[in-house]
């Protein structure tokens, strides 16, 4: 066999499996936020721009509309989110905290430094590492067009 095509040796699956398995390490910590990974995933950006529009948020998360759509309800039904048309333009939907959803940022302080601990790796390692991973996604979106 080819080295060349042996799973191990896949920088595919390496990111992959280390995507896994840093999604696991998330959710007992979210469970405390009784939210799921992907709903944190917006709830982080909505903590950064309360307002966002689907779009943005969308364009954040490398997400379409069709999967941010059920995420973005599910965050509604839990009164975490509310989804209003915007007043300029009722095609375009914003996305704005409730005063639970503003609430439960202080809650997720400690999911940072839980997976900081679980990481175990020294800050500048991975502060490295995430400008890497970065710049991967950078290049991979540059090449698509």
């Amino acid at each position: 066999m080819s080295e060349i095509l042996r799973l191990e040796n896949q920088l595919c699956f390496a990111i992959h499996a280390a995507s896994r398995a840093m999604i696991a390490a998330y959710q007992p910590l979210l469970e405390a936020l009784e939210v799921t990974y992907p709903q944190y995933l917006v709830l982080l950006v909505l903590w950064e721009e309360d307002g966002a529009r689907v779009s943005r948020i969308g364009e954040r998360l490398f997400l379409d509309s069709a999967t941010l759509t059920p995420l973005l309800k599910r965050l509604e039904k839990h009164g975490l989110v509310d989804r209003k048309r915007s007043p300029q333009d009722e095609r375009v939907v914003e996305i704005f905290l409730t005063a639970k959803g503003k609430r439960l940022k202080q809650k997720a302080l400690g999911v940072a430094n839980g997976i900081f601990c679980r990481v175990q790796l020294p800050l500048p390692q991975v502060a490295r590492l995430r400008e890497e991973l970065k710049g991967l996604t950078r290049t991979l979106h540059a090449s698509e067009g």
